[in-house]
């Protein structure tokens, strides 16, 4: 296969490599109106834009179409994250491997005093991060005086990380005669103004269609119960049993939690997040790569440039910022024509967001149901009976130690012990909370329960009330199960529970009994409907707080001021924190009268 517009060496190397066609993004950036000038790109993650970059820029790395002799890089590209430059310095070293040309990799985490010596002997392109990058300039060791064409990836993640300071000191030690191209996903101002800085006559380039979610990328949604959100994890795992899959977490805190909580459940698992050395890293895409790993835990952060092979779901455990930040996560699959899925696991409260940031995507997602145990368990039979019939070759040993099972054990009991042995290494599905079996209406009530009848307990957020533990309470206390129960609404001092008619007679009658001794101090009695959920009060007057701007209600736990004594102490503006809602003396639990908000 021959490619127009490319010098020889790279054509060659792209039909080594197994290209057929080059994608819209590749075509644009070698088309004759491109060449020499300067680019601002818009292509979507996956969409083959380091080789992009790497052809648009080869008139300037190639002379006659072999490589320049200069000591002093020709090219320069900038990433914003150590995996995205150490991922593009691979697909550059493969492309431009045939013409010679020496690629030097400089970025945090690696030995400084090696890229220095690597960069002495001469590179003519050179990869790295912002700091590390600049750490070398302002040392000397990196020479840009020669430079002929500059490259920024994911600009826009790279100012949102807060490297302007380092972008304009790099750049602004370059010719002004160079080119300057720049890729990104979206065009906000600051992308924009930079352009205008550091451009001349750029040419536009989008490569972004109306349809601006993969092809080959599968949405769902799943809506959870709060509490639910790592039970729908663990059954989404079991479900896909994907050969890798990736889960994002807004926090490192939640990577290490979510890290511990599936390692603990059996799964093979790796986390990724900015506490991770680099060392790490590799140790831990590595483990992915030769699967002794399945499962990687990370941030955004972490998770840019990763490209893992047979990478086929992505699952979205805490929600994005927003719908790039969407895209950015799901493109780590269905890349290269491969399939892949992405799962959002969305709270109940939080739907309205999720439906609002789709709609800005353009993604068409489907809403499913969260994964049950019987779920699983149908999958699980179909996987098993796949694997045991697709034929394999079976040595001698192996048909004599069959042959000496079957002199004790007749055929179907050593094909019962052969599915335990294998369900044996498979983590268990987990029960859910609220398993959607039951369809939820616009107002969030589940169907059903319109003539519910609705119980009042004498605890509210006052008391730290949380459905994650009054739910238990109402199915030991009222011998029921979670299905007979409908809305819970929480307020200051109350809370109201809505129980489903077929249940309501026997519910009222087992909360009459006298409870257990950890809930003897929790009152549940029939109550005339659900609570008015108005806003509260405004106080007004001389000196009231926030007067006219601000509810004055109080706030969820730990939401507030910690109150240790008269409001005159100097301590009353410490953040309130605690290890769980404080409990009576049997248990239940309770706040101190003199810890209320006030």
């Amino acid at each position: 296969m021959t490619f127009e517009n490319l010098p020889p060496l790279l054509d060659e190397a792209l039909a080594a490599r197994g290209y057929t066609a080059l994608t819209p993004v590749q075509n644009a950036v070698i088309a004759p109106e491109a060449v020499g000038r300067d680019l601002v790109v818009s292509a979507q993650t996956g969409s083959g834009k380091t080789v992009a970059f790497g052809l648009a820029m080869a008139p300037e790395i190639l002379d006659g179409g072999l490589v320049s002799l200069a000591r002093t890089p020709a090219a320069l590209i900038i990433a914003p994250t150590r995996e995205l430059a150490l991922q593009v310095s691979r697909e550059l070293m493969w492309l431009y491997q045939k013409a010679g040309v020496r690629i030097a990799t400089c970025v945090g985490g690696m030995d400084a005093s090696k890229e220095r010596r690597n960069l002495s002997q001469g590179a003519q392109i050179v990869v790295g991060t912002p700091g590390r990058l600049r750490d070398h300039l302002e040392r000397g060791a990196l020479d840009l005086s020669a430079l002929k064409v500059a490259v920024l990836d994911e600009a826009d993640e790279m100012l949102d990380m807060g490297f302007r300071e380092e972008l304009e000191g790099i750049l602004n030690a370059t010719p002004e005669e160079r080119r300057t191209l720049l890729f990104s996903a979206t065009m906000p101002k600051s992308i924009v103004s930079l352009a205008k800085r550091y451009q001349s006559d750029a040419l536009r380039i989008s490569t972004v269609g109306e349809d601006r979610g993969h092809g080959d990328i599968s949405y769902q949604v799943v809506t959870v119960a709060p509490p639910d959100t790592e039970n729908a994890v663990v059954n989404l795992l079991r479900l896909h049993e994907a050969e890798t899959a990736i889960l994002f977490c807004a926090t490192r805190e939640s990577v290490r939690h979510l890290y511990s909580k599936l390692t603990n459940r059996g799964f093979n698992v790796v986390a990724l997040s900015g506490e991770h050395s680099q060392a790490e890293r590799n140790t831990a895409l590595q483990a992915l790569r030769d699967r002794r790993a399945r499962v990687c835990v990370a941030t955004d952060v972490a998770a840019r440039g990763i490209d893992l092979p047979n990478l086929s779901l992505v699952v979205h455990v805490e929600l994005p910022r927003d719908a790039e930040g969407l895209q950015h996560r799901s493109g780590r699959t269905g890349r290269a024509g491969r399939k892949g899925t992405a799962v959002l696991i969305v709270p109940y409260q939080r739907r309205k967001r999720v439906e609002s940031m789709l709609r800005g995507a353009k993604i068409e997602a489907e809403w499913i149901k969260v994964p049950t145990a019987e779920d699983i368990r149908v999958k699980d039979h179909e996987r098993l009976l796949e694997t045991l019939l697709t034929p394999a070759e079976i040595d001698e040993d192996d048909r004599a130690l069959g042959a000496k099972l079957l002199e004790t054990l007749s055929a179907e009991d050593v094909a019962a012990a052969l599915v335990r042995a294998h369900r044996a290494k498979m983590p268990a599905p987990e029960e859910m909370l609220d398993d959607g079996s039951r369809e939820r209406t616009p107002d969030n009530h589940r169907a059903g329960f319109d003539d519910s009848t609705w119980f009042r307990l004498n605890i509210g957020r006052r008391n730290n009330a949380d459905p994650k533990w009054i739910l238990p309470l109402l199915c030991r206390r009222g011998g029921v199960t979670k299905n007979d129960i409908g809305a819970i609404r929480i307020t200051p001092d109350e809370t109201f529970v809505g129980i489903a008619a077929s249940a309501a007679a026997r519910f009222a009658k087992s909360v009459a009994q006298p409870g257990h001794d950890e809930d003897n101090d929790v009152e549940i009695v029939v109550s005339d409907g659900p609570p008015q959920m108005d806003r509260e009060p405004r106080r007004k007057g001389k000196g009231a707080p926030n007067s006219g701007r601000e509810r004055l209600s109080p706030k969820p736990f730990g939401g507030g001021p910690r109150r240790d004594g008269p409001s005159s102490g100097g301590d009353s503006k410490r953040p309130f924190r605690s290890d769980g809602p404080p409990r009576s003396k049997h248990g239940v639990k309770f706040k101190a009268k003199g810890n209320r908000p006030r």
